[in-house]
């Protein structure tokens, strides 16, 4: 049974044969800093559509400036673009805010540009790397400062923050150049003039801003489809500026997390949200050290407060939906509550047969494709699979939570009597498994960080990886696709990648393609929170 998958994300504002104009959030790098930092706009959109496999990035925005940003999906597109930046035929005009009266922030700057560590500063042209030319136009005042109209005639980097700041006018929110503190550097990129490259019509976009409007719900705006996900982190502790809170929407409530009891400007902030979505209220959870010693109960969320049209507390299990999936979750089973969002975009890679660019899990669809999903849980990978036609295998240690997955095939139309259910550890199966000459076309190893089973023992992530990886090869089919990941915050990403590679080339397999992908987007990285969740997805010989 196949399922409706919504193909252009929110931030997408035109699509041809030949461009992509997206409208870029703040807080999203255009590419990835580094091999294993979060995704850019750009990665993001490569590795989403197979059409879109080739884009180019034609000009870049600083992590901090949102807007209009443009990329090429043909050959014809990139040169003629790339012929129009070059020869400054293309209009550029962005929009700032500052908060120091712009009595000399008008008209035409020209200077020289010169890059002095992290920073950088304007000079007389000729001892400069570089010259630049913006013109700005002063465009009203607002509650939070005067707004001012940008248009550079040259695209170096961090142009117009160094030009307004060499006026007495830096950017609110940007101190690297003596801004004034705020949530984010009020910087967009409000409007794009240029000539089709294959039509010659002239093409212009425009993407309204507000700078007073929260970052965080922005940045989740921009690619998550609210009609067919309503389940996803609102806030992700220090980089949404909120250390140490963590707060998610699972449906029509709200669940917070952090180790403390919330304060009541936290709680505000909640009710805000809940009139804001139209929720019926909101649950509070004490993230704990040591889980193995908590009840249930006590591992379970409470009722901050719920709306007075609510007149029940939440009781009992409730329906989500994702990507037009639906998952039955409770605030009862204590630690998990039946499904983790942070996997969101692996099992959206199910439901389209698409990895990344140029990488398909298997060519011809996945219609009879021999899946086994190790450490099931409640079967979200396996439901994903089967939607897109696979047979699946779905193995976990709880009885409990394999019948919980039965509920979400039928939750799906699907009948869970064409699949398997296996109970018991997954070391032990996969000796059985292998016994049987069993084979399968793709494997899945998402294994929690610490378990303990009677024929397995003690289970660590950090330690036990690798040997679950050489166990499951066997089983692993000629050009198998193998999904590694681990949630386990001690294994950095760069041991993770080596540990899985290594033991692929220990039983003598080689690998034909790789992806790594990183947390999804609405769970945000930063020097001070690192990211955690790792996956690796291999096609092995």
């Amino acid at each position: 049974m196949a399922i409706l998958v919504n193909q252009q994300p929110q931030c997408v504002l035109y699509e041809d044969d030949h461009l992509l104009v997206v409208n870029k959030p703040a807080g999203l790098n255009t590419h990835a800093p580094s091999p294993f930092a979060g995704e850019g706009i750009y990665e993001w959109l490569r590795h989403r559509l197979p059409a879109w496999a080739h884009l180019a990035t034609i000009q870049r925005l600083d992590k901090e400036t949102s807007g209009i940003i443009l990329f090429s999906k043909s050959t014809l597109a990139n040169k003629s673009l790339t012929q129009q930046f070059e020869s400054r035929k293309v209009e550029k005009e962005y929009v700032l805010l500052t908060d120091r009266a712009p009595t000399t922030l008008a008209g035409r700057v020209h200077t020289g540009i010169s890059r002095v560590g992290d920073k950088y500063v304007t000079g007389p042209i000729e001892s400069a790397d570089t010259e630049a030319e913006t013109w700005f136009t002063p465009a009203g005042k607002t509650s939070l400062g005067w707004l001012i109209r940008a248009r550079p005639l040259t695209g170096r980097t961090h142009q117009i923050r160094v030009h307004a700041a060499s006026r007495g006018c830096p950017l609110l929110g940007d101190v690297i150049y003596g801004g004034t503190t705020f949530r984010r550097v009020c910087l967009h990129a409000e409007r794009l003039r240029f000539q089709h490259p294959a039509s010659r019509q002239l093409m212009e976009f425009h993407a309204p801003v507000d700078f007073s409007a929260d970052t965080s719900d922005i940045l989740r705006a921009a690619v998550i489809d609210p009609e067919a996900t309503n389940a996803w982190r609102v806030w992700h502790g220090v980089p949404d500026r909120r250390p140490g809170w963590f707060v998610e929407r699972w449906g029509d409530w709200l669940l917070s997390q952090s180790e403390r009891d919330l304060t009541r400007s936290q709680i505000e902030e909640l009710r805000k949200l809940v009139e804001k979505w139209n929720l019926k209220g909101a649950y509070h959870k004490r993230l704990l050290k040591s889980l193995r010693t908590q009840s249930n109960t006590e591992a379970s969320p409470s009722l901050i407060f719920r709306r007075e049209a609510e007149s029940t507390n939440l009781t009992g299990p409730f329906n989500i939906s994702e990507e037009n999936v639906k998952f039955e979750v409770s605030f009862d089973e204590g630690y998990s509550v039946g499904i983790f969002l942070d996997q969101r975009e692996n099992r959206r890679r199910f439901l389209r047969n698409h990895i990344a660019a140029e990488f398909p899990i298997r060519t011809q669809g996945l219609a009879g494709c021999q899946v086994l999903n190790t450490f099931a849980y409640t079967c979200g990978f396996s439901v994903c699979a089967a939607l897109a036609g696979a047979v699946v295998t779905s193995l976990d240690l709880s009885k409990k939570y394999l019948d919980w997955g039965r509920r979400n095939f039928v939750l799906n139309g699907i009948d869970p009597s064409k699949h398997e259910f296996v109970f018991g550890d997954a070391f032990d199966w996969l000796r059985r498994f292998e016994k049987k000459a069993r084979k399968f076309e793709v494997i899945i190893l998402d294994p929690p960080t610490f378990s303990q089973s009677k024929e397995g023992g003690i289970w660590k992530a950090d330690q036990d990886y690798a040997k679950l990886v050489q166990a499951a090869l066997p089983l692993l089919g000629p050009s198998g696709i193998l999904l590694a990941s681990t949630n386990a915050a001690t294994l950095k990403p760069e041991a993770f990648v080596t540990l899985v590679e290594q033991s692929v080339a220990s039983v003598r397999r080689k690998i034909l393609k790789r992806h790594y992908a990183p947390q999804p987007i609405d769970f945000p990285m930063n020097r001070e929170q690192p990211g955690y969740l790792k996956t690796l997805w291999l096609r092995i010989s």
